[in-house]
């Protein structure tokens, strides 16, 4: 299983399968990442935290056990 946390800088990745439960899975729908959508891998801070990604035309920050909760084709 490859997540978010996996990808490289420069990828552009399709979004197959969100895991985690109410709360925090509402959260990463509400930022617009849901099944089939396309993420460009913008930056990874030095540490791995947070990740910066475009998603629907805007940028977003992501923490590592966001990104983890993120599985990809």
């Amino acid at each position: 299983m490859r997540t978010l946390r996996d990808a490289k800088i420069g990828e552009t990745v399709k979004v197959t399968k969100l895991h985690g439960e109410g709360a925090v899975k509402r959260r990463i729908m509400d930022m617009g990442i849901t099944k089939g959508v396309e993420i460009y891998i913008r930056k990874v801070a030095p540490l791995g935290d947070p990740v910066e990604v475009t998603v629907r035309g805007y940028e977003l920050s992501i923490r590592k056990a966001d990104a983890e909760m993120i599985e990809l084709a």
